[in-house]
């Protein structure tokens, strides 16, 4: 590749001592103007963070955090190189109490550094050779997405402690109750928003804000092997359900109070939606058109080209990104800081749209930027922050319970791991929760198993696909959060191993 990368640490500016920070936008309108390339991409971001931990019935830790960076992308005659500086500010908090408000760290100034920033960038373009996936910077008239200037202007959305108020009150009732039934609660939240800014040398000026929050719970009682594990996604924490969570960790633990030993080999099996997330997500991630049309991934065609138009899944089957998305929104424009199979620079402020990777059981699209869609004479299809699953079932994963005569019930998945990438085979394990079902009634619980699977054999293999709802994958939450999944009953999942691990 041609990409050159790397990290300026900026000195905090005189400014900031007063309490003062430049506006992101203004900076990325300097930076614009500092620059000396042919073309310059410049893409500033403000997150600010809160968070709260529990352990063992007590809120033990919490935290807030502001950091802001800047990625200067400066194209010298078809190469390009890239620079990027940030700021973190997380101050240490007392326990027991929420995190405080806390001013953001600078964006770097002319006093830090963005002069130097700049033409460290450009001097890594000209060192650079020439890009595989050059193209013209977009504008106004090629991007697809409208620019708002007044937007553009605004100042980051941020969010604060007030999104934990209810939810904290609720969290200390839970601790009580657990307390009573000699339970203990073990967890972690959090909630971000991060403001995006898009500025380039071709005219385009995009912002977007995207909030993301998520709580993982895991309960744990007196039982062998008695842990249970939640996650949930959610955008601002009002539909966050303390009390009902509960339950269902307690529900869920009575379940552990009979344990059952059972050896490798392949049993039917219901996963919930979020074990169904961790499995499609990576599948998306392994979609990148460029890579199957080179015959290194599971969606290369033997012989040459893709397998865009085969039957992948039973009718019916979609697999979806959508930014506009009421329940899952993101960003409506690409943001590239690299280079790679799934993305490009050149592609930055592309509109997106709502794209089918899967159709009625066939594969519709790969991953594509404007060079690998130019190169396989395609559709361009960028690749979208969120994913959805699909098939037009109704049953909830309790009715698929009540329907099991015999098969297990998993919880999670946990350390998935690529074996092999031209069948995206994955081995990862088992985690707080294996059960057996039996007659349509959990019966007890089962110790863990090393699984050995292909996400993109397994949706071949479905037998049922329940109705789809909002979760949380567990092993890819810290980069995936926002996707919609069914639970479903594979007849013959593998379970290779006896995993020792509780």
């Amino acid at each position: 590749m041609s990409q050159v990368t790397g990290t300026d640490s900026p000195a905090r500016s005189e400014d900031r001592a007063a309490g003062v920070a430049e506006p992101a936008a203004a900076i990325v309108e300097r930076a614009l103007e500092l620059s000396r390339a042919d073309a310059c991409v410049v893409i500033a971001s403000e997150s600010s963070t809160v968070n709260l931990r529990w352990a063992n019935n007590t809120l033990t830790t919490n935290g807030s955090s502001r950091d802001r960076s800047i990625t200067i992308i400066s194209v010298v005659g078809r190469s390009f190189g890239v620079r990027t500086a940030s700021t973190i500010d997380t101050p240490p908090r007392p326990t027991g109490q929420l995190p405080a408000e806390q001013p953001p760290a600078d964006h770097p100034s002319d006093a830090d550094g963005l002069t130097a920033l700049v033409r460290a960038a450009e001097e890594a373009a000209r060192e650079a050779a020439d890009a595989e996936d050059y193209a013209d910077l977009l504008g106004p008239a090629t991007a697809g997405v409208a620019g708002d200037g007044d937007s553009f202007t605004e100042p980051a959305a941020r969010t604060g402690t007030a999104v934990f108020s209810a939810f904290a009150r609720d969290l200390a009732e839970a601790f009580g109750a657990a307390r009573a039934s000699d339970r203990r609660l073990f967890g972690f939240a959090e909630h971000q928003v991060t403001t995006t800014w898009l500025g380039t040398s071709t005219g385009l000026r995009l912002r977007h804000s995207q909030p993301t929050g998520s709580v993982e719970w895991n309960a744990k009682s007196v039982a062998p092997g008695g842990s249970v594990w939640h996650g949930q996604a959610t955008r601002d924490f009002t539909d966050v359900d303390v009390a009902a969570t509960d339950a269902l960790l307690r529900s869920r633990l009575a379940w552990c109070e009979r344990s059952v030993d059972l050896p490798a080999g392949r049993y039917e099996t219901l996963l919930p939606p979020s074990a169904v997330a961790d499995l499609m997500v990576n599948l998306y991630w392994s979609a990148a058109g460029r890579d199957a049309a080179e015959g290194r991934t599971v969606f290369s065609r033997a012989g040459g080209g893709t397998r865009v138009g085969e039957s992948v899944g039973p009718a019916g089957l979609r697999l979806s990104s959508d930014p506009a998305d009421p329940e899952l929104a993101t960003a409506p424009f690409v943001t590239a800081a690299s280079s790679s199979a799934m993305s490009s620079v050149f592609d930055n402020g592309l509109a997106l749209g709502a794209t089918d990777w899967i159709r009625d059981g066939a594969l519709a699209a790969l991953v594509q930027t404007r060079a690998s869609a130019r190169a396989a004479e395609v559709p361009v299809t960028p690749m979208i922050e969120n994913l959805i699953l699909d098939a037009g079932g109704t049953a909830s994963l309790d009715e698929l319970i009540a329907s099991t005569r015999r098969g297990l019930l998993l919880t999670s998945l946990w350390y998935i791991r690529d074996v092999d990438p031209e069948t995206l085979l994955l081995t990862g394990l088992t985690r707080d929760g294996v059960y057996l079902v039996e007659n349509g009634e959990v019966t007890g619980a089962v110790n863990n198993f090393r699984f050995n699977e292909s996400p993109v054999d397994l949706l071949s293999r479905i037998a049922e696909i329940g109705a789809t709802t909002r979760t949380l994958p567990r092993e890819w939450a810290d980069w995936f959060t926002l996707a919609r999944m069914p639970p479903v009953r594979v007849p013959d999942f593998n379970m290779s191993s006896v995993s020792p691990a509780n």
